[in-house]
């Protein structure tokens, strides 16, 4: 054909083109490959991580001990109680005892939890807890990698150790602040090995207490202890531990200004103030044992009863709470028939006598009012957001062979013979748990740990001691109350 192509040269133009052909789709092919070649590395490189975080929720890594307290499950404002319905439902079985001296703690000799099946719970919900943070995307990962420096810290979970460097304070010494009947090294007691006892909370620092920290963050500042003779013993505490121990004559009695003055007639004031002048930082305690506002059924009647109104915070507390900066309550060893008789008080709600059967025992007005308490403080919260405000749990008695009233002891002088280690997340005291939760008042954890101190109690080594009749319910000074103001002063 003139002019047309040869066969040779169309077969080279077919051949040529094939060959481009197959370059091309080598090409097109190695960018696809390469590109899927990134998220799959990717992958690799986050997938050790996660499935590393996964076995530590589940208790199952050998190394999760250090990386544990670093994942935050839960929301940051109520850190430590995981496990909601398992407490609703062992608080409903105890509620119904009539004298609450001390909610035992879920711990072993060796701190390892005895309710296998909460403590179940609590893995599943944090198995959970994980997952949701991981497919929740890249937006919410900051909640599962948070830093100890952005969570708060369970002071309660944590062991007993040794250290030389205690006392904070002589017991020789505090004699302007500690009472004579709790100072134990003026008693017959000869063993002193409980005073050299710090606490040391699992997996995050918590701050060394010293009297000048204390007063330079408390500066203009004032803390309030209301509660019972446990609440008295922790103020004491706190002031002997500001002061080391020392005479503080330049201290000033502030009672007047806050009414706790002795009346005529009165054994002591319902509480005493003390103000360090150089930080102007001032310090008291007010005697309110069960929390509840106390008015006399028949003013005119010197042997009148009075109404113990559950839904009323103490006419001290409702007027005072602006003034406060720190407000400490507790309460719990007064809930029992014969101190209620021997006070001469009535239960009364809503201004009337308790009719409510649901509240009638002593444990169900107990748990009645710690709930109301804790609502009113964090209702006046908002209104005076410089004030923070805690509510600490039962401190726990260890009368063993009886009650304080029928030949119960606790004689035992070796420390930490049941055990040195707290490993439960949640609080004994369920009562106290469940009525913060959801507030904005803080919860003050000391009853599991205080458990493992029955060595630290008065004994019968009371300066004014009955024959027979033990103290196992008050500590020996210095002692265990510390730990409770050394965790206080860390959350301050």
């Amino acid at each position: 054909m003139k002019g047309g192509l040869k066969v040779s040269q169309i077969s080279l133009i077919l051949i040529g083109f094939v060959c481009a052909s197959v370059l091309l789709l080598a090409y097109v092919k190695s960018l696809l490959l390469s590109s899927s070649v990134l998220p799959q590395n990717h992958v690799l490189q986050l997938s050790p991580d996660l499935r590393v975080k996964d076995e530590e929720a589940l208790g199952e890594g050998s190394g999760s001990e250090q990386s544990e307290d670093c994942v935050n499950f839960e929301s940051e404002k109520y850190p430590t109680y995981a496990n909601s319905s398992p407490v609703i439902k062992v608080t409903e079985e105890l509620i119904t005892h009539e004298e609450i001296g001390g909610i035992a703690p879920n711990i072993t000799e060796k701190g390892d939890s005895k309710d296998v099946s909460d403590k179940k719970t609590g893995l599943i919900e944090q198995e959970i807890d994980v997952s949701t943070a991981v497919s929740s995307g890249g937006e919410h990962s900051d909640n599962f990698t948070a830093t100890p420096e952005r969570q708060d810290c369970n002071f309660a979970k944590g062991r007993w150790v040794i250290d030389d460097s205690r006392p904070l304070y002589s017991g020789f010494g505090c004699k302007q602040w500690l009472s004579s009947m709790w100072a134990c090294r003026l008693t017959q007691r000869t063993d002193f090995e409980y005073e050299k006892l710090r606490w040391r909370p699992k997996n995050c620092e918590m701050e060394d207490f010293t009297g000048v920290k204390f007063l330079k963050r408390m500066q203009n500042k004032t803390l309030a202890f209301i509660g019972d003779s446990l609440g008295r013993q922790q103020f004491q505490s706190l002031m002997c531990m500001i002061s080391g121990g020392k005479d503080r004559p330049n201290v000033l009695d502030v009672g007047h200004e806050y009414g706790l003055v002795q009346s005529r007639g009165s054994g002591r004031p319902d509480g005493w103030a003390f103000r360090f002048p150089d930080t102007k930082t001032t310090i008291l305690y007010y005697w309110s044992a069960s929390l509840c506002d106390l008015t006399p059924i028949n003013p005119s009647d010197p042997a009148t009863d009075y109404a113990m109104h559950l839904d009323r915070p103490p006419a001290f507390l409702s007027h005072f709470l602006p003034r406060f900066d720190v407000l400490v309550l507790n309460t719990g060893h007064h809930w029992n028939r014969g101190k209620l008789k021997a006070n001469r008080w009535v239960m009364y709600v809503g201004g009337v006598p308790n009719t409510n059967r649901k509240i009638v025992t002593i444990g169900g007005a107990k748990n009645f009012t710690i709930h109301s308490i804790v609502n009113w403080v964090n209702s006046q919260l908002p209104k005076y957001p410089h004030v923070k405000a805690f509510y600490r749990t039962i401190s726990p008695r260890h009368f063993f062979n009886g009650d304080w009233n029928t030949g119960g002891t606790c004689d035992n002088t070796t420390p930490l013979s049941e055990g040195k280690e707290v490993l439960q997340d949640e609080s004994s005291d369920y009562d106290a748990a469940r009525a913060v939760r959801g507030t904005d008042v803080k919860l003050l954890d000391i009853t599991a740990l205080s458990q493992l101190r029955d060595e630290g109690h008065i004994s019968r080594y009371s300066i004014k001691a009955t024959p027979g009749v033990q103290d196992c319910l008050h500590w020996c000074l210095p002692g265990v109350p510390d730990t409770w103001n050394e965790i206080l002063f860390a959350q301050i």
